[in-house]
């Protein structure tokens, strides 16, 4: 098995949380719940998570130059994540992210972007001899448009596999363009509506999302349907089965699928296993709280997947 190597230009985040019976309603205030601080955002997430599947992971970011953000690179480092291309803003602090999380693992979540909004296409430029070798490009939308515009432009230029994880939904539509030069789009739900203006509330529509989005010239897409699994689409619609655990924190999920997702591709995995795959590592975040602590290792995800 030939490891894989990933570029992951994205956002890295301290996240806050308060854990709670129930989330607050609009002008409540509750008492109570434990609090906790921990690593995220999520390109700091999926590179850990891909690290962790086995992959030889780089990071693009932008951190503040704090104690959040030095907090950070230190993280990174014990994660075997490169930090090559990680930055140290003097001028913008370390984003942050406050997270509540009640007892069936639903959760409510604001961000601070800081330091993440300031993510340029210079520092992408820099990767570039990297992003050249690499397997995957893999991206998301915590970062400015003008920055995820340029990182795919610039892994098509160089024949890298660039995959989207258009999370957060786009602030602004996605033109044909850019996702024609997608090797692959990941959305969940609200995400793939939000694009293709389909309502996702069966298997049927996920399916016709998916085609408006390979229409618009995505190699491959995979709509993450929570408990029900996943669709995957290249050449036809396959859904693939969710894991069943106890979950207790989904916060995570979305980014440990995205990071064992793109280790199973390059190394070769079919489509249709890179998904299961990946639905074996997004259940198993499902079963502890935070967002990088809770992200499994190559040894869990196997021995969850092949059960």
């Amino acid at each position: 098995m030939a490891r894989g190597t990933i570029v992951v230009v994205g956002s890295s985040n301290t996240d806050m949380y308060i854990l709670l019976d129930r989330l607050p309603g609009a002008g409540e205030t509750l008492l109570g719940g434990e609090f906790q601080m921990k690593p995220g955002g999520k390109g700091g997430n999926q590179a850990v998570a891909a690290a962790r599947a086995g992959s030889e992971v780089y990071l693009v970011a932008n951190l503040g130059d704090d104690l959040f953000g030095r907090d950070m690179v230190n993280v990174l480092n014990k994660e075997r994540v490169a930090i090559d291309f990680v930055s140290l803003d003097r001028h913008a602090p370390t984003g942050v992210a406050m997270i509540m999380v009640d007892s069936r693992g639903e959760n409510l979540i604001a961000v601070a972007p800081g330091a993440n909004s300031k993510l340029s296409g210079e520092q992408v430029r820099k990767a570039r001899p990297r992003i050249r070798e690499a397997d995957f490009l893999l991206l998301q939308m915590e970062i400015p448009d003008e920055t995820i515009t340029y990182a795919i432009n610039l892994g098509y230029e160089e024949r890298t596999s660039v995959v989207l994880n258009a999370a957060p939904a786009p602030r602004t539509a996605l033109t044909t363009d850019l996702v024609s030069k997608l090797d692959t789009v990941i959305v969940n739900e609200y995400e793939a509506a939000v694009l293709t203006g389909v309502k996702v509330e069966t298997e049927a529509a996920a399916e016709q999302a998916a085609r408006a989005l390979r229409g618009m010239g995505a190699k491959r897409v995979v709509i993450t349907l929570g408990a029900r699994g996943a669709l995957a689409f290249d050449e036809k619609p396959l859904l693939v089965g969710a894991r069943r655990v106890e979950a207790v924190d989904t916060v995570g999920a979305g980014d440990a699928f995205c990071g064992a997702l793109v280790t199973a591709l390059a190394e070769k995995m079919s489509f249709g296993d890179s998904v299961s795959f990946a639905n074996a590592a997004a259940a198993l975040a499902c079963t502890k709280v935070g967002a990088q602590a809770s992200l499994p290792s190559r040894v869990d995800i196997e021995s969850f997947w092949k059960q």
